[in-house]
């Protein structure tokens, strides 16, 4: 960019401002020319806690459920996870994680950065999410069975400015003892359509129905 060109800045409170730039050396500096008022923040803050997966599908998760509009991605060491990663690996993964969670943030022009935790296990996810208002794992069982726990029911109640995570597994499924613990924490158990999703599908079909739900 050039002196006098215009661009749009973030404060870390949620707040966006169109800037000029007045002058370019070692460092940057810009005029706030006026506050925009837009907010394009989802009215519930939502968690999702994504198992690690073959690939970049982790990767991918990360940068569509950041464009969608998801405050906090959690990846978990699932029992099924094909890959598993050393605490150097994880460290590595956790700045790559982190950076395209900014860029899509920027891509989308969303004000606030999500957070990219470390990788958590299932028993520190479910210490991790006590406080939160809704708790639900996305189970494939309950769409094998037909199940009537739909996703719809539980979309109705999640109201603007409460905390809801959503656990998604693996591409082998949870783990009946990881079923089991999420379902003694509290977690229930949801649908997500009458069809087998995969992992880097799920996230970003539950983000879908709530912004819908919600925003349109």
């Amino acid at each position: 960019m050039n002196e006098g060109d215009s661009l749009v800045v973030v404060h870390p409170e949620q707040r966006a401002y169109r800037a000029v730039v007045e002058s370019i050396n070692e460092t940057i500096t810009c005029s706030l020319q006026e506050e925009l008022p837009e907010n394009n923040e989802l009215p519930q803050e939502v968690t999702v806690v994504q198992a690690l997966g073959k690939g970049d599908k982790v990767e991918w998760v990360i940068q569509k459920s950041t464009e969608l509009g998801v405050s906090r991605i959690i990846p978990f060491q699932a029992e099924h996870s094909v890959v598993k990663w050393d605490h150097k690996k994880q460290e590595k993964k956790k700045a790559r994680f982190e950076k395209i969670a900014k860029e899509a943030a920027e891509q989308s022009e969303r004000l606030k950065l999500p957070e990219v935790t470390s990788t958590l296990s299932i028993k520190e996810v479910v210490k991790e999410t006590e406080s939160y208002d809704f708790r639900l794992f996305a189970y494939e069982q309950e769409a094998r069975q037909g199940a009537n726990r739909k996703l719809s029911e539980f979309l109705k109640e999640i109201a603007p400015g409460t905390k809801v995570c959503i656990v998604i597994g693996p591409e082998g499924g949870f783990s009946s003892k990881e079923a089991e613990l999420l379902d003694e924490s509290g977690f229930q158990a949801v649908r997500l359509g009458g069809r087998i999703l995969r992992m880097e599908t799920a996230p970003l079909y539950f983000l879908s129905a709530l912004s819908y739900q919600w925003e349109e």
